[in-house]
């Protein structure tokens, strides 16, 4: 699903240097990334995802090399083939929760907004506990709500690839493990991979492969 080969990124105008000599994920794979704030683990799921360009290297996701596309080829192959959830959560506060979910089949036209989708979208946000909720807009829900919605939205297009930035960072432990349960369910069902960077060391038993940044060669920002 994915593989990066000699990876570099920097900063401009930092010290930050990111270098990835080679990391691989399997199809239904579920992997893990730790380590230190500041050493590059959102860096990196912005790369795959193509929301930033290497300056060095190759990425390809699911048969595509995402860097050699075009900004609105990378934001079309985004919306169709990758959920992300972003640690601060990315919702448009002038959409309600529900339309907040639906997004992705507005801004590209891979994706047809069936009255499927509108279903899946409902069911998701019952499955996280925000099912009574659709109606009001970012600023009216608490932080692990907006997080909730973020999460229904990355989902609701049953992607091959699923990127989580701290999906379960605002939740209690009871919400974190339900949250889990219905990211790894929506993957299986899906057949999709799974890449989340966690500072939650609690949740590492239950990912199949941990990558500790520490191998990586990094400079951290000055």
């Amino acid at each position: 699903m994915i593989n990066v080969q000699n990876l570099t990124f920097r900063y401009s105008a930092t010290s930050f240097q990111l270098r990835v000599p080679e990391f691989s994920l399997d199809d239904n794979e579920r992997v893990a990334i730790v380590g230190p704030s500041g050493s590059g683990k959102t860096t990196l799921l912005n790369l795959i995802a193509g929301i930033l360009t290497p300056d060095e290297g190759a990425i390809d996701v699911d048969g595509t090399n995402v860097s050699a596309l075009s900004d609105v080829q990378r934001r079309r192959f985004r919306a169709s083939t990758i959920g992300f959830v972003f640690q601060d959560f990315a919702l448009l506060d002038y959409l309600s929760a529900r339309q907040n979910i639906l997004y992705p089949y507005r801004i590209t036209p891979a994706l047809t907004l069936t009255s499927e989708a509108r279903e899946r979208a409902e069911a998701l946000a019952v499955s996280c506990g925000i099912g009574d909720k659709l109606d009001r807009h970012p600023s009216a829900l608490s932080q692990g709500e907006q997080q909730r919605v973020a999460i229904c939205r990355a989902l609701v297009t049953q992607p091959k690839l699923i990127l989580s930035d701290e999906a379960t960072g605002n939740l209690d432990p009871d919400s974190k493990a339900r949250i889990l349960d219905l990211l790894f369910e929506q993957a299986s069902e899906a057949g999709a991979a799974f890449l989340a960077v966690t500072h939650d060391h609690e949740l590492l038993p239950r990912f199949g492969r941990v990558l500790d940044f520490a191998q990586f060669r990094q400079e951290a920002t000055a």
